[in-house]
């Protein structure tokens, strides 16, 4: 996978950085998903991007050994 601007080094972060990374996306996920319900969006590729940041900080987290 080719990295992006916006990739952010998830090994760097702290246990409630990641934390917040993962709530901001599932706040942020919930609200493609209800936008793509009511209306397409532009970019669905979108929610697959957001799905798979939150499951590599819930990776780093395990990792860390600190729960979710």
């Amino acid at each position: 996978m080719a990295k992006q601007k916006d990739d952010i080094n998830f090994s760097e972060l702290t246990a409630d950085e990641l934390r917040v990374k993962v709530r901001e996306n599932q706040e942020k996920l919930f609200k493609l998903k209800f936008q793509n319900t009511t209306a397409p969006l532009k970019n669905p590729r979108e929610i697959r991007t957001t799905r798979r940041v939150i499951a590599r900080a819930l990776t780093f987290l395990r990792q860390k050994g600190v729960s979710a």
